[in-house]
């Protein structure tokens, strides 16, 4: 099954907005202020929104963050950085409850 470009741009807009949300919920702050200054702008999606819409995925706010394989690369390494720290630092905080 041959994966077209539209196909690829979709997913990683959802990897993008998954990674957003999980950042919203790292319990350090420190930790997550460079996701601000290198990673996902802050109000560039707005929390909780995890949906592109395929016909019109060019006009996503999350576009900008995949177009760029390097730069997407970049960004999904700083997630995991990012991960690594919270895992040490404060976990993460959701609904209500805070990693153990």
């Amino acid at each position: 099954m041959t994966v077209n470009n539209s196909e690829k741009m979709v997913e990683r807009m959802k990897m993008v907005k998954a990674m957003e949300f999980i950042m919203r919920c790292v319990n350090d702050e420190e930790l997550f202020e460079p996701w601000l200054a290198l990673g996902v702008a802050d109000g560039d999606i707005d929390f909780g929104d995890l949906s592109v819409d395929v016909k019109k995925y060019e006009d996503d706010e999350a576009f900008w963050y995949v177009v760029d394989e390097g730069s997407f690369a970049e960004l999904m390494q700083l997630f995991l950085r990012r991960m690594k720290g919270a895992l040490k630092s404060g976990g993460l905080y959701c609904g209500g409850v805070v990693s153990k």
